[in-house]
Order: structure tokens, then C-alpha cells, then sequence
């Protein structure tokens, strides 16, 4: 036998103990609740949700959760804030995909633990006060997601975060072809004093918090976002942000912001009056052109944007 014919029959014989040790699970025919279908999951199975309304649950394997036919998710594991929660990612979920369901949660995909490679497509979020919000984590995929309408709560209408506030890196996350729109619902009494952001890179040295080392390489690319502020005397809403809180607070030198070499090019950004929100020195070490309504940057060339743009 060659060594090309044993390197096939090795390679096949891999695939096929792979695919056996794959499964779908299904919710509810198999099981009640998407943390039943959890517990019952190993890496890389696929949970299929079905019509109806269900609870998120605490995310530790790398498994799809991919809903069928209209499956809502209505409430989820308790968020300290007392919001409601969809889905928490944990430590063992890296390269999890989450898809193709409508989300009501107030909090609706938190990353808990700066997991990495995950992967939200084709989901619906109806005012969210955080839709997706990645915490400390590299390598995402957010793509072909409709948030409609935000809300704040003293902080957040937030669509899409992408953050760190523990000193790390977070790098190389995707956000693309999103769709943001309507309007952000400012809750009465609300403190003020912020913007809610459609997508928003940020470093949060709030607190006494340790920020990020950086926030870099990331891709913002072919966004739609058109959205308006219910009250925006109290808290307005932008397009894109670019954070860095210990600039913004006159603690640090703008020439040391840690969110630069991001690249944010080809949205679609009218429709929403506040459109691209920096920190002191972001617009010198991040690409930002090519937007449709504000634009900064000189028309750069569609390579510079990576595979995303």
C-alpha cells in the first residue's frame, strides 16, 4: 500500500470516530430544557431547539445550540445584577456556535470568562439592554445578527461589546454583516451621564479595574446600524465607539491607548445621529473608513480590511 493510500485510510478512519462521537439533541423531544441538553452533551454535539419559549443556561462545552422552527429564549441563569439572562459562556465552551434564535433576556450572550473562538450568527435580539457582550475573549465570529431596539438600565444599550477589563489581550474577533435598529428605550430615572454604542470596542479601567493590554486586530465591517435615543438629553446612542475609559477620564496619555490597529470599514452608519464616538489618539492607530454617512479615514483600500471587509 503507498503512503498517500495510508494517509487516506487514516485520515478517513479519523472523520468517521469523530462524526460517531458527535450527536443531536433535541429540546424539547429529548430533552426538557437546553441545561438538561447540556448536561447530557459532550464536545462538539449539536443542541437543536425547537418552536417555544425557553430558558438559556451556564455554556462550559463546546457544543452548538442552534434553533428550529422559532425557538425564543425568554430567561436564562440569574445575572447578579438581577437582569435577565440568556446564555453565560464558561470555561470549556471555546469554539462554540450559538444560532438562529430570537432572544428577549435583558443580558442575552454574556462571555463570563474570556472565553475564546466563539461564534453568534444568525440570531435575533429584541431590546436588549447587552445583546452580545464578549468579555475578554479573542477569535469571535459575530456575524448576520438583527438587534432591534436597546434599553438602558443606568448603563448598558449595548448591541454588540467587545472588551476586557482584566488587563488581557483581545484580539483577532470578527463583527460583520450585523444589523442594529430602532430605538434605544432610556428607563425613567435613569443616572445619564453615558452613550449607548450599536457596537462598541472597549477598554474599562473604571474602578481601579486593570483595562486591557490591548484591544487590537479586531474587524468591524459591513454593519448596518440606524438607530435613535427615546431621550437622548439623558442617554444618546452611537453608531461605533472606540474606548479607552482611562483616556477618557485625563488619566492616561492618549498616546497610550491600548485600543488601536482595529480596523472599522464599510458600515452603514446613517440613520443614527452620533456615529463614530474615539478616545483621544484612537483615530491615529486604528483604520477607521469607507462608512457610509460620518467617515474618517481616506478611502483605503478593501485589503486592509482583512477577510471581514
Amino acid at each position: 500500500m503507498s503512503t498517500t493510500t495510508k494517509l487516506f485510510g487514516l485520515l478517513a478512519a479519523t472523520f468517521i470516530v469523530a462524526a460517531a462521537h458527535s450527536a443531536e439533541l433535541r429540546v424539547p423531544a429529548d430533552y426538557p430544557t437546553i441545561a438538561a441538553a447540556l448536561a447530557a452533551a459532550n464536545n462538539g454535539d449539536r443542541i437543536l431547539v425547537g418552536p417555544g419559549d425557553f430558558d438559556g443556561a451556564y455554556v462550559d462545552k463546546s457544543v452548538e445550540i442552534r434553533g428550529v422552527g422559532g425557538a425564543r429564549i425568554v430567561g436564562g441563569p440569574a445575572h447578579p445584577s438581577g437582569l435577565s439572562q440568556g446564555f453565560r459562556l464558561l470555561a470549556g465552551s471555546e469554539g462554540a456556535t450559538i444560532s438562529h434564535l430570537t432572544f428577549t433576556t435583558e443580558l442575552s450572550i454574556m462571555n463570563g470568562d474570556g472565553v475564546d473562538g466563539v461564534t453568534v450568527t444568525q440570531c435575533t435580539f429584541i431590546n436588549s439592554v447587552q445583546a452580545i457582550s464578549n468579555w475578554s475573549g479573542s477569535n469571535w465570529e459575530i456575524s448576520h445578527n438583527n438587534i432591534v431596539g436597546l434599553r438602558t438600565r443606568c448603563g448598558g444599550g449595548i448591541g454588540i461589546l467587545v472588551a476586557d477589563f482584566r488587563g488581557g489581550l483581545v484580539e483577532n474577533n470578527i463583527v460583520s454583516h450585523n444589523t442594529i435598529t430602532g430605538v434605544l428605550d432610556v428607563s425613567n430615572g435613569d443616572c445619564g451621564g453615558y452613550n449607548g454604542s450599536g457596537i462598541v470596542l472597549y477598554a474599562d479601567f473604571r474602578w481601579g479595574r486593570a483595562g486591557a493590554a490591548q484591544i487590537a486586530f479586531n474587524r468591524v465591517v459591513k454593519n448596518k446600524v440606524s438607530m435613535t435615543s427615546d431621550n437622548p438629553g439623558v442617554v444618546d446612542i452611537v453608531a461605533i465607539e472606540l474606548t479607552d475609559t482611562a483616556v477618557d477620564a485625563g488619566t492616561k496619555d492618549p498616546s497610550l491607548i491600548v485600543v488601536l490597529s482595529n480596523a472599522v470599514g464599510f458600515n452603514d452608519l446613517r440613520g443614527t445621529a452620533l456615529q463614530i464616538a474615539l478616545s483621544d489618539g484612537a483615530e491615529d492607530v486604528n483604520v477607521i473608513s469607507r462608512n457610509l454617512g460620518e467617515n474618517r479615514g481616506r478611502g483605503l483600500h478593501p485589503s486592509v480590511f482583512g477577510p471581514g471587509g
